[in-house]
């Protein structure tokens, strides 16, 4: 992971687009660009098996949207990432816009890769918490578990589960992760 900034100037939306498309993962983070590797093989392996799962029982259901990578998602004016899966129920499409997520969804979904690991959990997981996110999923591959962390009040809270996992915000959906790994 690469963390670069001009002079101390805290990057925008404006500086964001003019990223090249090089096929590696630009983000902006509170201001400061963060720069990664596009993921390995079993990475997308893990985020096709979930996006499948959460497209099923949400998308077709006519409950929400399933985003996958790469999708912008602008926080705030000086944060913009692209996680791995993003899901928005109906009643928040309104974040959704003709170039971008602008906005908090619902859902966000961060696989872990070794050179994101550290920012997907820490890093992201702070600006998650902080912007609203109603739940969050770190994915560890390697580990084969998924941390399920669901927003009460105004911080995260780690929930257990076993092979399925609910969602927090909507009771008829859940993922099978014996399906996954």
């Amino acid at each position: 992971m690469a963390n670069t900034t001009r002079g101390g100037t805290k990057l925008g939306y404006a500086e964001y687009v003019c990223f090249p498309n090089d096929g590696r993962r630009h983000e902006v983070i509170d201001g400061e660009h963060y720069l990664n590797p596009a993921p390995n093989p079993y990475h997308q392996t893990v985020s096709k098996r979930l996006q499948h799962q959460l497209y099923t029982t949400i998308e077709l259901a006519g409950l929400g949207i399933v985003f996958d990578a790469p999708i912008d998602l602008q926080l705030s004016d000086y944060d913009m990432v692209q996680p791995d899966l993003v899901v928005i129920v109906d009643k928040k499409k309104s974040v959704i816009t003709p170039t971008r997520i602008k906005g908090s969804p619902d859902l966000l979904v961060e696989i872990l890769s070794p050179s994101s690991a550290d920012q997907n959990r820490r890093l992201k997981r702070s600006l998650y918490e902080r912007r609203g996110v109603r739940e969050y999923w770190i994915v560890d591959p390697m580990e084969t578990r998924v941390v399920q962390l669901v927003r009460r009040q105004r911080t995260f809270l780690a929930e257990p589960h076993e092979d399925l996992l609910h969602l927090s915000f909507l009771d008829q959906v859940s993922v099978d992760l014996r399906q996954v790994w």
